[in-house]
């Protein structure tokens, strides 16, 4: 079952950006870890990085996979297209951040593309994927 993971702007440069928020692993690193998971869960992991809002809304919207999981990361707070193709695709999408959202500045609180979203997993760094692969699964079961 193939399964669609997108990160968003700047996630290209984990491990050198504020790894008190987003961690100490690079983008390769955390990529391999969700292949791991994915695999434990029976998932074939298509994984994608862009910092191109029209990019993200393209591969969301052309994607032959059962579910996704996203990290819009700043687009989350700004982007009603991203939210409007969340919400048009016919599969699941678990919303993701490394950072909690919630404890940050008042403008990272609200995120509008997780009003599309099938759900929110934050705070828990590279982990974040990792729950978000396995509360797709859940939902992917009917759970």
């Amino acid at each position: 079952m193939k399964v669609l993971v997108i990160h968003g702007p700047k996630l290209d440069r984990l491990g050198e950006r504020d790894p008190v928020h987003y961690g100490t692993q690079t983008l390769d690193e955390v990529n391999a870890y969700i292949e791991e998971v994915a695999t434990e869960l029976g998932f074939e992991a298509e994984i994608h990085q862009s910092a191109d809002e029209a990019e993200i809304v393209a591969l969301l919207e052309t994607a032959d996979v059962a579910g996704a999981v996203v990290n819009p990361a700043a687009f989350s707070h700004t982007s009603s297209t991203i939210a409007d193709a969340i919400a048009g695709v016919a599969y699941p999408v678990v919303e993701v951040h490394l950072s909690n959202i919630h404890a940050r500045e008042e403008w990272r609180r609200r995120s509008v593309t997780a009003e599309s979203s099938a759900g929110i997993v934050a705070g828990f760094k590279a982990e974040s994927y990792a729950l978000g692969l396995r509360a797709l699964k859940r939902l992917l079961e009917g759970g």
